[in-house]
């Protein structure tokens, strides 16, 4: 059965279906011996795919883990400076996986790993509006007109943020504990709208993504989904999938 490229290369779990493509674009993809382009098709029951010389075997089993990254860890599975990334973290795991998204280097937190790449498009694609929620902790205390303007959305360099769900978790005299909540993601976007408000972040973790917890996972650490968990996430997938295609009909 003939499917785009960059679709039989999120089947075999090489990364997400948009990474794929800049990967295809990179040239490093080889389909019978020529370089692949995007557009083309391919049959992986056929066809010889390579990924940097590497020939792609037979999709493994559907995998799905968390890591809590640590602060000072790179989010990606190797980094040309020579930092701490997270596939450190990941000797335990006989799958070749990839984390879906990404954290900043100084942030800590939920990270979704797998091998599943329709799995990490659907997450990642905007339409979806899969809400990640971060306790971050900032300098000084938000004024309540400030905290209104991050739920309204805030103008950044790059444009306006959607709304964001935002509460005050925690005050102390020299700075305060935020839970924000936001389906977007752009670059240290809550940091920006943090700092687009006069308040610098001193602390960031990601502690949910979706129905996900992070939970009492000690930093560092990994665990594999429960089949329940899983089955939850899925389901979310489909409703928002189900409320995508209503809306849609609907406007």
């Amino acid at each position: 059965m003939e499917m785009r490229l960059q679709k039989a290369l999120a089947q075999f779990g090489i990364s997400s279906r948009r990474n794929s493509e800049k990967l295809i674009q990179s040239g490093k993809v080889t389909v019978n011996g020529s370089v692949a382009h995007l557009g083309i098709k391919v049959d992986i029951s056929r066809d010889h795919i390579k990924v940097d010389g590497k020939l792609l075997i037979k999709p493994e089993r559907k995998v799905y883990y968390i890591l809590n990254k640590p602060v000072g860890v790179v989010s990606t599975l190797s980094d040309p400076e020579g930092r701490n990334c997270i596939k450190n973290y990941l000797i335990g795991i006989p799958q070749r996986v990839f984390p879906i998204g990404r954290l900043d280097f100084n942030s800590e937190g939920l990270i979704i790993l797998t091998n599943d790449g329709e799995f990490a498009n659907a997450i990642l694609h905007p339409s979806k509006k899969i809400y990640k929620t971060y306790h971050v902790k900032v300098k000084d205390e938000p004024s309540v007109e400030s905290i209104d303007k991050l739920r309204k959305g805030i103008k950044l360099t790059d444009g306006m943020t959607k709304p964001a769900r935002v509460r005050v978790i925690k005050r102390t005299e020299k700075n305060s504990w935020l839970e924000i909540s936001i389906y977007e993601g752009r670059r240290r976007q809550i940091r920006r709208m943090t700092e687009a408000i006069g308040h610098d972040v001193l602390k960031l973790i990601r502690v949910s993504i979706g129905c996900l917890s992070l939970g009492d996972l000690k930093a560092g650490e990994v665990r594999k989904l429960s089949q329940e968990e899983i089955r939850e996430f899925f389901e979310l997938l489909g409703s928002l999938n189900n409320k995508a295609s209503k809306n849609k009909i609907e406007s």
